[in-house]
């Protein structure tokens, strides 16, 4: 049997074979094929990868020989020979992903040197201060990518060497200087991993490639993964590629560069580069480049070809490209092209800006967004009015604004921000090992490093702020400490930083609410046009409703009323209420209450004006209400051991003989919803009859309200056949006293299995269902959710036992099938029944698209979430179609 292909060179491959080649070799191909300059290579399949990893980490059958075959061809083209003393053939080797995963994976340059061709390349180019710079750095990242050596080791060498010369950069050490760092590097190689520094070639080559394959696998990568829901199934391909030399003098350079804005989206090129450097000087914010823009004049035909170039891969791919480029001799190389990273608020400018140029469609435009990160712009950012004591200013590398404690340590960072605090990370620059420091702080600000550095890319693509290269900072990480001039910024005092201008500043500052674009308005009222399902809001007061509103909510798809009992003022009330003994002394503190939650029905159904706004009557047990029990005995005694009067002491335990009484085993299983109802019908009675007095007073007034009133947690029909017979009682009876009539429904919440499965008799009595599923999960599931999060459910994601959390995303398999049967048995009984969710899956997208699946008529979510599910549903209907 022939062995299978494991081993493509460029222009074998495709932009359309990602999943095989991974992302940068599929590009690489692409770039290839429409006659680019692309320095010549091989790509070694995901295939090969995920065999390594089913052979026990080990290379498949076949993959060394054809490597070795790939490569000849390779020596053919360049006229160069692998290990040659005389003219030596190096590489590159880079891992690439099928999905992008910027800055998460291993790369070795300079590939093939060792202590006979490195003289070998310093005679072909004439300049050996080239070619030892070359060797020393292949040795670092060699020892670090390949034997696991830690880079500061490496670093602490050269650091010693250029304070020894008195300099301040890498590139003004001379050829001995460079001999001696090669020298000492070596000496530290053998040190650590107790033989010589490997010396031919090929046995570098599948080191190297041995050491991407098992990057996959590394902690960094699973933690990005895990960030960004991508499988640990794809593998990754490796990339080898011949080495253009970007630090062979001031003829040559390298950069980063993307065909527009990332951050703002603007329609120019941006990017940024160095003279006589390598490509990982860049990224790693050795040095501070140079804006893209000063290559116009210091290389005035390097630039209008660059430029020309990016505008036809632009053009090819038809959405905005990150490109690497190296600049050799006077000889322009381009090395990569992939999608590039974008904040949000670039994302949209571009997708809307490329649907009026004509590259894209306005059903590609929609699905060019990620829903889930608009949260990005419905955030909010520095007041413009605010006085700000600004302490020193970086590259605004990623948008948004963040206060928080100063950090310096990613594992502290990930430790503090798990208790809750608010975290801003400072480091010198970041590196892939510091991503879970990143995840866990509000934002990130770094000394060194430029708009493509590390910590600008991950934290845009996380949507959070990030300020680079802010080089009046000096760092002492012995000392927990940063000093900006005279100023002392200890561990844990507190700085804000705004990503948008690059401003870091002394304490908190005010903040306000974002303001959606012109291009944000526009994109959503596209998705208006195309999505099926309906969105409204949860909204338990008039500000948020009319937030809500704002953001586009076609309604209200819950308001808690349990949310209004909770006001200082009204808690005394309640508690009377809860602690009568009787059906007159409740009735009492009921009057009381009535004005107070007509005013609420109000408000909100005034600022939803001819809209439907779903009312949820009380749900939670009455002990929530109530003082703890615990807290109570403990002022009980404290009362006794302090003298405290008989008769507050006698009220005291009066109140905790009630709380006693009331409190249950499992209250979420117990005592409420419309099992309250049932118990205490007037409770019930008072609120539809707020309701409807509110309606009343609205409709007198000339407003056109839509109130609809759900009765929560049922079980069995008769239990809303009896709820719903007094809310229709209460609302003949208030339109009798006002002489006004107005529209109104009765329905349910669907959040107990047994609601599903009896759906079909519940929607005799029901004129709408709206699904619970943040109760439905938990009883479907048996998962407490307090308990679940509080203690076992990181262990069930962490050993894949469930993909998704099931409060966060909707579980399709359980909850959903619920979901499904209970649309279809309720639209049995009635075709037109109107069928909503109200859990926070509301404005999940995942969530969502199941919604659309199961032919539901809206979600309901946070306000904020309003613009997440608009646009989440026309790309269900987009994909469904």
């Amino acid at each position: 049997m022939p062995n299978k292909k494991y081993v493509y060179l460029f222009e074998e491959g495709r932009a359309d074979m990602k999943d095989l080649l991974g992302g940068k070799g599929a590009n690489l191909a692409e770039m290839t094929n429409i006659g680019l300059p692309v320095p010549q290579g091989i790509i070694i399949t995901t295939e090969a990868c995920k065999e390594f990893y089913t052979e026990g980490r080990n290379f498949p059958p076949g993959m060394e020989d054809q490597v070795r075959e790939k490569m000849k061809v390779l020596e053919e083209r360049a006229g160069k020979k692998f290990g040659d003393t005389d003219n030596p053939l190096l590489v590159s080797v880079r891992s690439g992903a099928p999905i992008s995963m910027p800055g998460m994976m291993d790369t070795v340059l300079n590939l093939g040197l060792n202590d006979k061709t490195v003289q070998g390349l310093a005679r072909a180019t004439g300049n050996p201060r080239f070619a030892m710079d070359c060797y020393r750095r292949f040795l670092n990242m060699f020892g670090d990518v390949v034997l696991d050596i830690e880079h500061h080791k490496f670093e602490r060498i050269l650091e010693s060497q250029k304070e020894k010369r008195g300099v301040t950069y890498d590139n003004q050490l001379e050829t001995e200087d460079l001999q001696v760092v090669v020298e000492e590097y070596k000496k530290l190689i053998e040190r650590e991993i107790k033989k010589p520094f490997p010396q031919e070639p090929m046995d570098q080559l599948f080191m190297a490639i041995y050491a991407v394959f098992n990057s996959w696998n590394n902690d960094r990568a699973i933690v990005y993964r895990k960030i960004n829901k991508i499988p640990d199934s794809l593998g990754t391909a490796v990339n080898v590629q011949l080495m253009v030399f970007g630090n062979m003098g001031n003829d040559c350079g390298t950069g980063v560069a993307f065909t527009r804005n990332p951050s703002t989206g603007e329609n120019k090129l941006y990017g940024e580069y160095l003279i006589n450097a390598q490509g990982e000087d860049v990224v790693a914010g050795i040095r501070t480049p140079q804006p893209i823009a000063t290559l116009k004049t210091e290389m005035p035909d390097i630039y209008k070809q660059f430029e020309d170039i990016c505008q036809l891969l632009e053009k090819h791919y038809r959405n905005m490209q990150d490109i690497e480029f190296t600049i050799e001799r006077g000889k322009l190389y381009m090395l990569q092209t992939r999608t590039g990273k974008r904040t949000t608020q670039a994302a949209i400018k571009i997708a809307v800006e490329m649907m009026h140029q004509g590259l894209i469609s306005k059903e590609e435009a929609i699905t060019r967004i990620e829903p889930a990160q608009l949260d990005q712009l419905l955030h909010r950012r520095i007041d413009p009015n605010a006085k700000l004591d600004v302490i020193a200013k970086g590259l605004p590398a990623s948008p948004g604004a963040a206060c928080g404690k100063v950090v310096f340590d990613s594992d502290e960072a990930e430790k503090l921000g798990d208790e809750g605090e608010k975290l801003i990370l400072v480091r010198t620059e970041t590196t892939p090992d510091d991503i879970h420091g990143i995840v866990a702080a509000q934002g990130v600000l770094t000394s060194r490093g430029g708009m493509t550095s590390h910590a600008a890319v991950v934290a845009r693509g996380m949507g959070k702020p990030c300020v680079c290269g802010c080089e009046a900072l000096r760092i002492d990480y012995e000392a927990d400490l940063f000093t900006v001039g005279q100023l002392v910024f200890k561990k844990g005092d507190i700085i804000s930083i705004d990503g948008s201008t690059g401003q870091v500043i002394q304490g908190q500052v005010p903040m306000i609410d974002p303001e959606l674009s012109d291009e944000f308005r526009e994109l959503l009222e596209w998705a208006d046009s195309v999505r099926t399902l309906g969105v409204r809001a949860n909204a338990d007061n008039p500000e948020d409703s009319a937030k809500a509103r704002e953001f586009g909510a076609e309604g209200i798809g819950l308001t808690r009323t349990e949310h209004m009992f909770m006001a200082q003022d009204r808690l005394p009330i309640v508690q009377e209420m809860i602690l009568s003994t009787t059906y007159e002394e409740r009735q009492i503190a009921l009057d009381k209450l009535l004005p107070m939650q007509q005013g609420d029905f109000y408000g909100i159904l005034k600022a939803m004006e001819s809209l439907p706004v779903t009312i949820r009557l009380l749900d939670p047990p009455l002990h929530e209400f109530l003082p703890n029990a615990e807290e109570l005995s403990v002022e009980i005694t404290r009362l006794k051991l302090t003298g405290g009067s008989q008769e507050e002491i006698k009220e005291k335990e009066d109140l905790l003989r009630k709380v006693r009484a009331l409190s249950e085993f499992n209250p979420m299983l117990g005592h409420r919803g419309c099992r309250l109802g049932i118990t205490f019908p007037e409770v019930y009675a008072m609120q539809a009859r707020a309701i409807f007095q509110a309606a009343a007073q609205l409709t007198a007034e000339g407003y056109h309200v839509i109130p609809e009133v759900e009765i929560p947690l049922v079980i069995e029909v008769n239990e809303l056949a009896y709820l719903r017979e007094m809310v229709v009682k209460v609302a003949g009876e208030v339109m009798a006293a006002t002489g006004v009539k107005f529209e109104y429904t009765v329905g349910t919440m669907i959040e107990v299995p047994r609601a599903a499965l009896l759906a079909d008799q519940v929607a005799g009595e029901a004129e709408f269902f709206s699904f619970g599923t943040n109760d439905l999960t938990q009883t479907t599931l048996g998962f407490s959710r307090d308990d679940a999060e509080g203690k076992f459910m990181a262990d069930y994601l962490n050993k894949k036992i469930l993909k998704d959390n099931p409060f966060v995303v909707l579980d399709r398999q359980g909850v959903g099938k619920l979901m499904k049967m209970a649309v279809e048995l309720g639209r049995k009984t009635k075709p037109d029944l109107l069928i909503g969710i109200c859990g926070e899956h509301g404005g999940e997208p995942s969530s969502i698209e199941f919604c659309h699946m199961i032919g539901l008529n809206f979600v309901s979510c946070s306000p904020f979430r309003v613009p997440i599910a608009r646009l989440a549903a026309a790309q269900a209907a987009i994909k469904a179609k």
